[in-house]
């Protein structure tokens, strides 16, 4: 394809995922010129089934699905815990939605307000109310299968857009013993079609969804690139953008290189830099400057501080009986119950009963060199029985997290490679035990034999990355404003979870993508 600039551009998108292309899509639909600028491929949906068999072999590692490059790629990790980037972050048209898992829930209300309400974090310069309209949009965007049977979520104003899918066999065994502890289950919203739905079939079972759902059922971004080209934008692919040149009140246009070694300059009306929790703040310190000596939107001195993720407790073992584990490849049952319990002390949580706990029978088959009725044995002896239960646990934000530059290494263009510095505060510890304590006790009710636990001394991140370009009113104390416009340029807007003031605990992309019309209803606005 051409990969040479638009020429009178009304908006240029800088990265391909939901947060992008929901933008480009909104604003082409309004009639203006667009263009999308991603570092990565854009992806052959033909591909898809090579794709998911590589994911089951074991000689392919996570990163190798989806063409990770570990030049273009490169990173560092500081802080008390290695923080382990390219595990689940995919870099093309798409971005991380090719490999999600699929659930999207709101924040709870008082998520929005962290501090007023539980006396730790910092407020949102806006609550659930005023963004309650565009979560409603962002249903019917990703295409949400959900139901409204759980009595711990915000108010809603409509069902969801499809059915929900029905809880799973292994749900019904945890149903007994959550009923005995009197812990309420209740479904998931997911944005994978349960019916045929805008060209896109049904769900129709493969389980390999995270890292790829070959029918195309679960969301990705792909589907709003390619409705915001049907509208007239142009979406370029390997396109890495490598600075943002700006005078003192407005960027000018986005450098960005191309796999024949040529760089060019994307002028445009409007910037929108839409790339995820580390890229977003790494281009912005990277389009350093005389105006912008610590680097571009950054007169607070919070570009790339205060990094956030959700942190993962689990815990699960054998059941002694057939679950029919790994028949669903996603989560049909959830609890909220305890997630507004939050205050200082303990963060709020959401428990995630697992219908994918224990190995498969193709993973245990690929990764023996017995054959025949001894592999038959060995399948029989250790597929079937196995039971789970998962945990998303908050974050706070604090500035000794974050996202700098690393002028040690470089990447493949020669810009120096973005450093985690990532630890963990005592709170989150307790968030963590106390989860393992409600795991424990509906495993043991349910009487299986526990053999792995993941708590406070092995927890990892879910790969969420949040909060290095908070929005506020405050130009001192915020990188963006409530309408996404950071508060230095007046034509530049951040879209992504890389705005979250704080986490919560519900996985981010329904409100990356509700964010996102927020912002597209602002940039149309200032045009």
């Amino acid at each position: 394809m051409t990969r040479t600039p638009v020429a009178g551009a009304d908006v240029c998108v800088v990265g391909a995922g939901p947060a992008g292309t929901i933008v480009a899509d909104r604003l082409a639909a309004s009639g203006h010129e667009v263009v999308v600028l991603d570092a990565g491929p854009r992806f052959d949906p033909d591909d898809r089934l090579r794709r998911q068999e590589r994911s089951i072999r074991p000689s392919f590692s996570r990163p190798d699905v989806w063409d990770g490059d570990a030049d273009r790629d490169a990173y560092t990790s500081s802080g008390e815990k290695g923080y382990p980037l390219n595990h689940a972050r995919v870099k093309g048209v798409g971005g991380s939605t090719l490999h999600w898992q699929g659930m999207v829930m709101r924040l709870h209300e008082d998520d929005f307000n962290s501090r007023s309400e539980r006396g730790v974090g910092v407020d949102w310069p806006i609550d659930y109310a005023d963004l309650r309209p565009q979560y409603a949009e962002a249903e019917r965007e990703l295409g949400v299968s959900g139901a409204s049977d759980n009595p711990f979520a915000p108010p809603r104003e409509e069902p969801h857009p499809m059915a929900a899918f029905p809880p799973s066999y292994s749900d019904s065994l945890f149903a007994e013993a959550c009923e005995e502890l009197e812990i309420a289950m209740h479904s998931v919203p997911n944005a994978r079609n349960s019916e045929s739905r805008n060209g896109r079939s049904a769900c129709v079972g493969y389980g390999t969804c995270q890292p790829v759902c070959p029918s195309g059922a679960k969301y990705d971004a792909t589907v709003h690139a390619e409705a915001a080209e049907r509208r007239g934008a142009t979406v370029i692919d390997r396109a890495p953008v490598q600075r943002l040149e700006h005078g003192l009140d407005s960027v000018e246009a986005a450098v960005y290189a191309t796999p024949d070694g040529e760089r060019h300059r994307q002028e445009a009306d409007a910037f929108v830099v839409a790339c995820g929790g580390v890229e977003t703040p790494r281009l912005l310190l990277l389009s350093e400057s005389e105006h912008y000596p610590d680097g571009l939107a950054n007169s607070s001195g919070l570009v790339g501080k205060c990094f956030m993720d959700h942190l993962f407790a689990g815990m699960g073992g054998r059941l002694g009986e057939p679950t029919r584990q790994n028949h669903v490849g996603f989560l049909t049952s959830e609890s909220h119950q305890f997630y507004d319990d939050a205050d200082e002390t303990v963060g709020p949580f959401k428990l995630e009963f697992f219908n994918y706990a224990g190995p498969s029978p193709v993973e245990m088959a690929l990764t023996g060199d017995d054959w025949g009725d001894d592999l038959l044995e060995r399948l029989r002896a250790n597929y079937g029985d196995h039971v789970g239960v998962g945990a998303l646990v908050e974050q706070l934000p604090s500035e000794d997290n974050y996202v700098t530059l690393d002028e040690s290494r470089t990447d493949d263009h020669g810009n120096p490679v973005p450093e985690i510095h990532w630890s963990l505060d005592d709170r989150m510890r307790r968030t963590i035990e106390r989860a393992n304590e409600i795991q424990r006790s509906i495993l043991e009710e349910l009487g299986a034999d526990i053999t792995w636990q993941v708590g406070s001394e092995n927890t990892g991140p879910a790969y969420h990355h949040m909060g290095t370009t908070r929005m506020g009113t405050n130009p001192d104390d915020s990188v963006v404003t409530p309408q996404l416009r950071t508060h230095d340029l007046e034509n530049c807007w951040l879209a992504g979870s890389s705005v979250f003031p704080t986490g919560g605990a519900m996985n981010p992309t329904l409100t990356i993508a509700a964010l996102a019309i927020r912002a597209a209803e602002a940039i149309d606005a200032s045009l």
